[in-house]
């Protein structure tokens, strides 16, 4: 009878382990579900966030007062640029060049394997000491000769000899003097083969053509460099590239709709993209006589007033502004900045221009007052301030709106 009622009992420790289980199971989902919403939520903003294109507000410095007439940018291109390779091909044994390593001219760079040329030059210096032996020799025959045609011509005279004898004494003596020539002839044409030997290993030695700063090191020892492209690749036609850093100018592309505002020995000031705040005195050289029919712009040289600053390096983007020709305007010594931005970044609002400034990640709506325009850049009097960003590319934003910006 007890057992029968101790079967009737409840187990409540089971059930309460399986509620456990439950409550677990549903707060692991219920973490999913959030976890999973909250992702999905993040990722619908970020693709509601847009992409918008920026562009720096630029600023120009006139130099002694004098207004600008035109703004460009370009590059700093050195004039004397080599990529310095080998007369010969050959393998290279030691390169004695490093990048940033300055060197004069004459210099020696690279050395290539000299062991084929000395071999042929110690051949050549053999020989020539082998047709100088003979040479002697020859001469030593001649000599004697000589002393003996001189006897027999004594004979001839006392009758004691035929004319047929004396002759063939002469023709002997002839025959080593022509010899002798030719002897002479063959040690010109060996001193002539050990120049040229001595010039083919000169060869081997590769030297600086001018004096500069080597900005790269094209090639190892033991790689095969010749002067001209072999071997699929495989074949090295430098050994280093230098720079003559007191030959650096200018380039810039001029649209041609404003090249007549550009002349030779017009004053420019150039400002680095790496140091907006530095003035660079520069001085226009030449308009290349040639216009770029896809672009319909004129290729402009211009070069430094004073050369040799450090900081000026190849392939450096530089903004110039070409100013006013004519004497400075003395009245005027401090003529205020001005700021310059994209075409593209101006909006119209009711009629007035307007743009949209990068602020972190949002962008700000601002008021513009605009002034001259140059190409496609306008200049701005007031709004914004030099080295903010501005959108010029992208869909329609509105004050506050979050953006991500290039």
């Amino acid at each position: 009878m007890a057992a029968s009622l101790d079967e009737l009992k409840i187990d409540r420790s089971r059930g309460g382990r399986s509620g456990i289980v439950r409550i677990v199971w549903l707060t692991l989902v219920l973490a999913a579900l959030g976890g999973g919403g909250l992702a999905g939520w993040l990722w619908w903003e970020g693709a509601r966030i847009p992409a918008v294109r920026t562009a720096m507000v630029r600023q120009t410095l006139p130099a002694d007062g004098q207004p600008t007439v035109l703004n460009a940018s370009g590059y700093v291109r050195a004039r004397l640029q080599s990529t310095v390779s080998s007369k010969i091909t050959g393998r290279i044994a030691e390169v004695l060049v490093e990048e940033g390593m300055a060197v004069s001219e004459g210099q020696v760079l690279a050395r290539l394997d000299d062991t084929t040329e000395r071999s042929h030059l110690a051949l050549a210096e053999a020989q020539l000491r082998a047709v100088r032996s003979a040479l002697v020799e020859l001469e030593v025959r001649h000599e004697e000769a000589r002393l003996d045609l001189r006897r027999q011509r004594q004979l001839l005279d006392h009758r004691l000899i035929g004319q047929a004898d004396f002759d063939a004494t002469q023709a002997d003596a002839d025959s080593l003097q022509a010899r002798i020539a030719n002897q002479r002839e063959q040690e010109v044409v060996a001193e002539r083969e050990i120049d040229v030997r001595r010039t083919a290993r000169e060869d081997t030695v590769i030297r600086a053509p001018f004096s500069g700063v080597a900005i790269s090191r094209d090639a190892q020892p033991g790689e095969i460099i010749s002067p001209m492209s072999a071997g699929g690749g495989f074949t090295r036609t430098g050994v280093c590239t230098i720079v003559d850093m007191s030959s650096l100018e200018i380039e810039v592309d001029v649209n041609e709709s404003y090249i007549d505002r550009v002349s030779p020995g017009q004053r420019v000031v150039a400002t680095l993209n790496a140091y907006p705040d530095w003035e660079i005195p520069a001085r226009v050289i030449t308009t290349i006589p040639a216009a770029d029919r896809q672009r319909a712009t004129v290729l402009v040289r211009i070069g430094f007033d004073e050369f040799g600053d450090p900081r000026i390096l190849p392939d450096m983007g530089v903004n110039v502004a070409f100013l006013e020709g004519g004497p400075p305007e003395e009245e005027v010594p401090d003529a205020a900045p001005r700021l310059w931005i994209p075409s593209e970044a101006l909006r119209s609002d009711g009629g007035r221009p307007v743009v949209f400034v990068v602020r972190g990640e949002t962008v700000e709506r601002r008021s513009v007052t605009t002034g001259l325009e140059d190409g496609g850049d306008v200049e701005v009097l007031a709004g914004v301030s030099a080295g903010e960003r501005v959108v010029v590319e992208g869909p329609p934003v509105a004050s506050g709106d979050r953006v991500v910006a290039d």
